[in-house]
């Protein structure tokens, strides 16, 4: 199958899903133990029916919006995703390229495996670097100046990871930093013999921005639930918040968020946005589908933060709908990654033009021109 020929994110889906090994493929598609929340996620949407207006001017769709201080030409941001160079051999930078060539955002995980000024250098686009508040202070503050010297447009903090998730996929499949994959695995990758051959041809599999600051990583193979246990820090509280704010002096997103009464103490501590999330259903499985948040929040905290829906997304309708409940922009991430996966740079472009056409078709449908202008007014709730 070729990049052509794939016309939905669906499709897409398939095509990663042929050419990854399959615990590599699981380790992208996985969620927390029974994945309820992981399938509700994008199931969610459906409870939601959009209501067109007729005969309107929609000669010209303007999908355009800012969000943190960005100008973007549609309202979608590319979410924070670790080790990309599993998917791909062009990894974390073909992905930054692609998003500027699309006009979004793109998100540069803490775990990556490309350093974060390889990617600043890589592409012109706008971006944002997601961080976590480790034990050790001095990397975090690190990790602000490093972004402040690459000109980077944005900080993210993910707060839903105190410890990692119960994702069984992974136990399984021994997915480790780097792989370490049981002998169960092995008839996987013996057929999928390009896989194998990118990954002795570029390498790559290190932690590019930590491996220099963090002990473990220097002696052994750890999985990557070891790692998250082992680094992060189970103490981190509000004030926290306030003071990466006060360091970073710029714009701030608050990540994994679900309530309105943390969506307040997120405008409390400082931070520009709030990114409402479950973490890909990969966190804490039973919490309710981000979409389903989007509204209380908007409510709770009116003009006070921007917000972005972050998950479950497979088709543009899914971001206008997310936008009519009072979401300023949506976050995507497997979506992207099937891209990557299916075609480097190439099928990242690909993904995001599928969506963006789905896009602008829907608007054209629902008789709107400009993504600022969705409301209330353009939805309902199904019964």
């Amino acid at each position: 199958m070729k990049l052509s020929r794939c016309h939905n994110i669906a499709t897409m889906r398939r095509l990663a899903r042929r050419r990854l090994p399959r615990p590599v493929f699981d380790y992208l598609e996985g969620g927390a133990e029974d994945e309820i929340s992981l399938e509700r996620n994008t199931a969610a949407f459906d409870e939601y029916e959009l209501l067109p207006t007729c005969l309107r001017d929609i000669a010209e769709i303007d999908l355009g919006t800012e969000v943190l201080g960005c100008r973007l030409r549609w309202p979608v941001i590319l979410s924070p995703t670790g080790m990309s160079r599993l998917f791909h051999h062009q990894a974390e930078t073909a992905v930054a390229r692609a998003a500027a060539g699309a006009g979004a955002l793109y998100s540069l995980s803490t775990v990556a495996t490309t350093r974060l000024e390889d990617v600043a250098a890589a592409s012109t686009g706008p971006k944002m670097y997601q961080i976590y508040i480790f034990k050790d202070r001095g990397l975090t503050a690190e990790f602000v100046q490093r972004c402040r010297d690459a000109a980077y447009d944005a900080l993210c903090l993910t707060v839903d990871t105190p410890i990692a998730g119960n994702r069984e996929r992974d136990r399984v499949s021994g997915m480790t930093i780097p792989p370490r994959f049981t002998f169960k695995s092995l008839f996987s990758f013996a057929v999928h013999p390009r896989w194998w051959l990118n990954v002795l041809r570029h390498g790559g599999f290190e932690l590019a921005n930590v491996a220099h600051r963090v002990e473990p990583l220097a002696r052994k193979t750890v999985s990557v639930i070891e790692y998250v246990n082992a680094q992060f820090d189970r103490r981190i509280g509000w004030r926290d918040a306030e003071w990466l704010a006060r360091e970073w002096d710029g714009p701030l997103v608050i990540k994994g968020l679900l309530t309105a009464a943390d969506a307040r103490l997120a405008a409390d501590s400082g931070a520009s946005a709030v990114m409402v999330s479950n973490h890909g259903g990969r966190q804490l499985d039973g919490v309710p589908a981000p979409v389903d948040c989007i509204a209380p929040i908007a409510d709770a905290v009116g003009d006070r933060l921007e917000i972005i829906c972050d998950g479950g997304i497979r088709r543009g309708s899914h971001v206008i709908k997310a936008l009519a409940l009072g979401a300023r922009a949506c976050s995507i991430g497997r979506p992207y990654l099937y891209g990557l996966a299916a075609g480097g740079e190439a099928g990242v472009l690909r993904a995001l033009e599928i969506l963006r056409q789905e896009m602008e078709n829907a608007m054209a449908l629902l008789g709107c021109r400009r993504s600022a202008d969705l409301g209330a007014g353009h939805l309902r709730a199904r019964g």
